[in-house]
């Protein structure tokens, strides 16, 4: 991870700050219905308010596909980031040209404006220089708070960065620092808890994991895989028979570096996936071949809370059970409410994020007890995958 500056280390007062936020937030019939996003970028927003910056917002929203499109104006937003911030925030009905320069021109020190849907412009996700160019007159400094947005290489993300000087907002450096803390500069023994449908998906996540874990809990449909690989009938569940080679070659690489791999040892199954369907709990080499697999059993569920009592660190990524569906959410629950109780204690830090990982741990109630809930799905799962993030790398001093 690259070494970067915070707004801490920028004089911004009367300067015009560009900042970067990923304002992309669900809204129906022209009203935010999750205020989420908005309410973590407001912090940098204030803290440069508070500094007499005046503030220049830019955000993506939907897929326009390079187009104006008014079902993906930015306007929605305006109303909810104006009381997250606590000052109310100018329009701008582009975020090139004249209408851009004419709102910028006109901030005062502790004002803000929002700039229009970054994405009405094909050259945005191209990451075209000149685009960026012009995006960079209307700023002095240049701020990213958009983590969630850092995988991709886009103009206002990865060009921009090198045209203005650069600095990671509040948001930005939480999550870098989070992520640092929790597979770069660890307290051992680390545990990681990967969960999801499918292995295929996670392949470069769980290759990288073995390396930079002690302990690795696998569960989710991707642990039927594991098991299949491993000789265990599965019966009707979820399972990617064509990749047992590969799951065994990542228990293979596991061995090698002396990562212990968790799979299930009993199973909560039923005959078909619905709520409250009959279910039973069996041993995992006794799964009926007309059953599926839905959940770790109680046994499994206690293991995994046991050994994640003697570890210092947990990167979560993925349920352990088909969550959605009561009562298979009761492993992921379980587990989950252990982390956070060690979590309060003191003696365990916990990292999440990715897809369905927020929704499973606040289903488990515990989406403000953890150490850091990343809201980022594909730049938290990248990194997890030991992968360059062009808009990190970008801010590197």
């Amino acid at each position: 991870m690259p070494a970067f500056k915070t707004i801490d280390q920028l004089d911004v007062a009367g300067k015009r700050v560009i900042v970067r936020a990923d304002l992309n937030v669900p809204a129906k019939e022209g009203r935010v219905t999750d205020t989420t996003r908005i309410d973590r970028s407001a912090q940098t927003l204030k803290d440069l308010v508070g500094k007499g910056a005046r503030v220049v917002v830019l955000s993506h929203f939907g897929r326009p596909d390079g187009k104006r499109n008014e079902k993906y104006t930015l306007k929605p937003v305006l109303a909810p980031l104006s009381q997250a911030v606590g000052v109310p925030v100018i329009f701008g009905e582009d975020c090139i040209g004249a209408s851009a320069e004419t709102v910028v021109g006109a901030l005062r020190a502790g004002q803000v404006a929002l700039l229009e849907n970054l994405r009405f412009h094909a050259e945005e996700e191209q990451n075209d220089l000149e685009f960026a160019k012009k995006l960079a007159a209307l700023g002095d400094v240049y701020v990213n708070d958009a983590f969630s947005t850092a995988h991709r290489a886009h103009a206002s993300t990865e060009a921009i960065a090198r045209l203005l000087p650069a600095a990671a907002g509040r948001l930005m450096q939480a999550e870098l620092e989070a992520l640092g803390k929790a597979l770069e500069q660890p307290k051992r023994p680390v545990a990681a808890v990967v969960g999801g449908a499918k292995v295929s998906t996670k392949l470069d996540l769980l290759g990288n994991m073995v390396a930079k874990v002690d302990m690795l809990v696998i569960g989710g449909g991707m642990a039927n895989t594991f098991l299949f690989a491993k000789g265990v009938a599965v019966g009707t569940s979820l399972c990617e028979k064509g990749m047992a080679e590969t799951a065994r070659e990542i228990l293979r690489k596991a061995a090698a570096a002396g990562c212990e791999i968790i799979l299930p040892t009993d199973a909560v199954v039923a005959g078909e996936f619905k709520e409250g369907a009959a279910n039973s709990v069996v041993p995992i080499d006794a799964i009926p071949a007309d059953k599926m697999i839905l959940d770790i059993g109680p046994a499994s569920t206690e293991t995994v809370v046991v050994k994640m009592a003697s570890c210092k660190t947990l990167v979560w990524n993925g349920p352990l059970g088909a969550f959605e569906v009561k009562p298979f959410d009761q492993a992921t629950n379980a587990v989950a409410q252990a982390a956070a109780r060690l979590t309060e204690a003191g003696t365990l830090l916990t990292v999440a994020g990715g897809g369905d990982t927020v929704a499973a741990l606040a289903n488990a109630g515990v989406e403000e007890k953890f150490s850091y809930i990343s809201t980022a799905g594909g730049a938290f799962l990248e990194w997890l995958e030991g992968k360059t993030l062009p808009g990190v790398a970008a801010l590197a001093q």
